[in-house]
């Protein structure tokens, strides 16, 4: 049984600013994080609760950086983009 999935704010303008086929490699990441959560790479220090799921599209690496409760059976998608200062933006 795979977890419901809850964008942010954040990520929805992230996600519509996309070319259609990043956006496409985007959707197959997404379905990958909801059938198992706990394939991203737990984050340390302020980004402790993140996770950070790895992929490429077009030859750029992309993350994908969302929060998991178990509880609910829900993921929450925080933020999408390309490596470059992708931590730092997760901060503000």
């Amino acid at each position: 049984m795979s977890y419901e999935v809850v964008q942010t704010r954040r990520f929805g303008r992230q996600y519509k600013k996309l070319h259609d086929n990043v956006a496409e490699d985007v959707d197959r990441a997404v379905q990958t994080v909801t059938a198992n959560p706990k394939i991203g790479e737990r984050k340390k220090g302020d980004l402790a609760e993140l996770l950070v799921h790895k992929f490429h599209s077009q030859g750029q690496l992309y993350l994908l950086g969302y929060t998991v409760d178990d509880a609910i059976r829900l993921v929450y998608l925080e933020a999408i983009g390309s490596h470059e200062n992708f931590y730092r933006d997760l901060k503000k």
